[in-house]
């Protein structure tokens, strides 16, 4: 996964003039999501907004921008026959110049370092030296730096950070033009993988373009790869049990080491605890059943045991090298992912339906 941000930071760093495409919006079948980006430099391109001849026009749209930025920063794309896509919706492109003089990318770098949800506010029709206001989750209900003018904008990047919504277009009064508003929140995909092993290295290579943040651990530091993807820090502990109770509420856990004592013990410790998403444990039927035996004499109760999956892996893969394992629990995971983020949606509509009746 492109860590934008970080990106936009080593651009400025190496005065490298740079486009950033986000989709703000989308109506009807479209190839990504609102909030997909990606970065146009003059000769190079990080991330995607789903290929095609869509992004080859918004390409070469970035880079007539990179020496003479337009007015309007919005454009719109019908996915028809005239833009030899199919898909027959629609798409709307943000088109942001970022200037070696954009100061709002080192307060994103710190808001995201921070782990904090935040908000920008951008004009879609603006002078070059214009720069997006930014509005931080923990600051945003006794923001005072802003004068009153502004009062709309920030009641909209509330309503932004309380909702679901990654991108919104608004017209607020006060102003001629509409707004885009681009919310970045932590990541609610927390993996936690055990082990620097073959089907380790496999994994992460699988997940390094997907949304999800992963701490790495394993005690052994020369096993993990020279450089690694923005998704993922690395974590060389002699106690990996301990990274256990650090986690997050919410993660989810693979337990593949090189050592069954050790995987036991780090197994044992996750079972502890009740609030995690999911937990998978490399190995087979045999090895499944050694450790409910073991782990129920040592004081784990059996029910505890219905929430760990092993063998891992969707069903119909049998083959038994790294990169096939890979694909098979990261099917999984996207899987359990899918229905526990379907979960938390329903309920999240609950809430606010009990809400108003109240």
């Amino acid at each position: 996964m492109m860590n934008w941000v970080q990106t936009l930071q080593r651009l400025q760093q190496q005065r490298v003039t740079a486009v950033m495409v986000t989709v703000a919006s989308t109506i009807g079948s479209t190839p990504r999501e609102p909030g997909t980006r990606m970065i146009v430099t003059s000769d190079s391109m990080y991330g995607t907004i789903g290929g095609g001849n869509l992004e080859h026009q918004a390409c070469a749209i970035a880079r007539s921008q990179l020496d003479s930025p337009g007015p309007n920063r919005l454009k719109r794309f019908p996915l028809g026959a005239g833009l030899g896509q199919c898909c027959g919706g629609l798409v709307n492109l943000m088109f942001e110049p970022i200037l070696e003089s954009s100061t709002w990318i080192d307060s994103a770098a710190q808001l995201q370092m921070r782990g904090q949800d935040w908000v920008r506010a951008v004009s879609t029709r603006a002078d070059e030296s214009s720069e997006p206001l930014m509005f931080a989750a923990d600051q945003v209900d006794a923001l005072s730096q802003y004068s009153a003018e502004n009062s709309e904008l920030i009641e909209a990047a509330k309503s932004m950070l309380h909702s679901s919504e990654k991108t919104a277009l608004h017209q607020v009064g006060g102003f001629s033009d509409s707004f885009f508003f681009d919310v970045s929140r932590k990541p609610d995909f927390q993996l936690v993988l055990f082990g620097a092993g073959h089907v380790g290295r496999a994994i992460v290579n699988i997940l390094r373009d997907l949304p999800i943040r992963i701490s790495w651990i394993d005690s052994r530091d020369d096993q993990f790869p020279s450089e690694m993807p923005d998704n993922v820090e690395r974590i060389c502990s002699d106690i990996p049990e301990a990274e256990v109770d650090a986690a997050p509420t919410g993660s989810y856990f693979l337990v593949m080491t090189h050592d069954h004592a050790l995987d036991q013990s780090i197994a044992e410790q996750i079972l502890k605890r009740d609030d995690f998403a999911y937990f998978g444990l490399i190995g087979s039927v045999s090895k499944r059943r050694m450790f409910e035996t073991r782990m129920h004499r040592r004081g784990t109760p059996k029910q505890r045991f219905e929430r760990m999956n092993c063998p891992i892996g969707v069903d119909g893969i049998d083959s038994k090298q790294p990169a096939a394992i890979a694909i098979s629990v990261a099917a999984e995971l996207m899987q359990v992912y899918d229905r526990n983020l379907a979960g938390n949606k329903i309920k999240m509509k609950e809430q606010d339906t009990l809400g108003r009746v109240r």
